[in-house]
């Protein structure tokens, strides 16, 4: 009986995870096995898709880095390579089971723990997967820079690939989730992954409160602007580079839609650009590289929920909105003085919400459909309350067991000496005070 059951769950992930496409027979939809030729070229695609999605940690990592200071520079580049490490680790041991794994309820899988059984397109798909974990984990870091602590950070990683994530895939990408059930659309991972990252984002710098100086007791807002901009250009450049395996490698077969959901996701991004700098100029702000990049992202994040299912017009008008929306979010914020050094809540929760609506409204075949649409905002509103407080239980447990702020005299001195011992560019600091030798007495403060 225990080896019936487990060949019938494995029989269950395999549907899962083989492309439909692959199982659809040409001739009156008839099922067929996909040959062993076909497994092979799309283990191919998928397996380098995942590889472009790796590509983007390294532009989180350069865009968070530009946009901070440079004595926090260190501390972002160390946050975003150790939350890949530990994000794939925790994603093997439980996330890729709460996710993909028998789910009776709808809710939670059940099996398929750190697995080591399985055939190999198994494999292929916790790889594929493991980049989608770290990624939602990455877009916190850039939010919550420049005053949090190393350590607490990274057990936040943990709690956001290892349980916040994967439930909230569970009911959207397992077979037998409830929102999948439901009909709920997104193809990639607008709510996903990139609401997911900007809520849990939201509930961090909440508890974390702003940045020294960024907001006067008048009111007034302080721009703390980042020390290198060509880093930040650059990580933005690299993370639209990696969409292209995001949005594409989610097909999860080399199919012939490739193209459009490459098509659709260039244009918008390219939309969300120029829209972020039009809404600057209207509204008579710099035109900043920081929010025309930030645009361009937001058009990317917006068209991830329908890139496979939006024709090209639509999928533009989509990005284009998603520009704006970047800006106004930013503005938002440092309104109700929420402190997010990249705008990461602005551009990855604000923009996904609107592209997950997207995703439902421009519906090819079948637009403006009202089911759909109250299926999409069902599935937004579960996402922000299951994700927004785990996110703050979680961040205030961290606060009231571990510290989740560093002290105000290494906010100042900057994390990259107070937390790491080192200094990003030494060659400018020869006249510094604090320097790697002077650490003990650092810590001590």
């Amino acid at each position: 009986m225990q080896k019936i059951t487990r060949q019938l769950i494995l029989s269950s992930t395999l549907a899962l995870a083989i492309p439909s496409a692959a199982l659809a027979g040409a001739v009156g939809g008839a099922m067929t096995q996909p040959t062993a030729s076909t497994i092979a070229i799309n283990s191919v695609w998928v397996v380098l898709a995942g590889a472009l999605v790796f590509l983007m940690q390294a532009g989180f990592a350069m865009l968070e880095t530009g946009m901070s200071r440079s004595k926090n520079a260190v501390n972002i580049m160390m946050k975003n390579y150790m939350d890949l490490c530990v994000g794939s680790v925790l994603f093997w041991l439980l996330g890729y089971g709460f996710m993909f794994g028998f789910n009776p309820t709808g809710w939670l899988g059940t099996d398929h723990f750190a697995p080591s059984y399985g055939g190999d397109w198994e494999f292929t798909l916790l790889f594929f997967h493991i980049m989608f974990a770290a990624t939602a984990a990455t877009i916190v870091s850039g939010a919550m820079a420049e005053r949090t602590s190393y350590l607490s950070y990274l057990f936040g990683a943990v709690g956001i690939t290892a349980i916040i994530y994967p439930v909230l895939g569970s009911w959207v990408w397992n077979s037998n989730g409830w929102l999948k059930q439901m009909g709920f659309i997104d193809f990639a991972g607008s709510t996903v992954v990139h609401s997911l990252g900007g809520w849990c984002a939201l509930a961090g710098v909440i508890l974390l409160g702003p940045r020294l100086g960024r907001f006067s007791e008048t009111g007034t807002i302080h721009s703390i602007p980042g020390h290198n901009v060509g880093m930040m250009g650059l990580g933005g450049f690299i993370l639209w580079f990696g969409w292209f395996g995001f949005n594409a490698g989610s097909t999860l077969e080399a199919s012939t839609n490739i193209g459009l959901i490459a098509l659709n996701t260039q244009l918008s991004g390219a939309t969300g650009a120029i829209s972020a700098l039009l809404i600057s100029v209207i509204l008579r702000k710099p035109i900043l590289i920081s929010s025309t990049v930030n645009g361009g992202i937001a058009g990317l994040v917006a068209i991830t929920a329908g890139c496979a299912t939006m024709d090209v017009p639509y999928a533009a008008l989509t990005g284009l909105i998603g520009g704006i929306i970047s800006v106004l979010g930013v503005q938002l914020l440092e309104k109700v003085r929420i402190d997010d050094v990249v705008g990461a809540i602005s551009v990855h929760g604000f923009a996904g919400v609107w592209g997950t609506l997207a995703a439902g409204i421009f519906l090819k075949g079948n637009m403006f459909n009202g089911d759909q649409i109250i299926v999409q905002l069902i599935g937004i509103s579960a996402t922000f309350i299951w994700v927004f407080f785990a996110a703050l239980i979680m961040y205030g447990l961290i606060k009231v067991t571990f510290g989740l702020r560093v002290s105000t005299m290494h906010e100042q001195r900057g994390l990259d000496i107070t937390e790491h011992g080192e200094i990003a560019y030494p060659e400018f600091t020869h006249h510094a005070a604090y320097k790697p030798e002077h650490l003990p007495h650092l810590q001590k403060l």
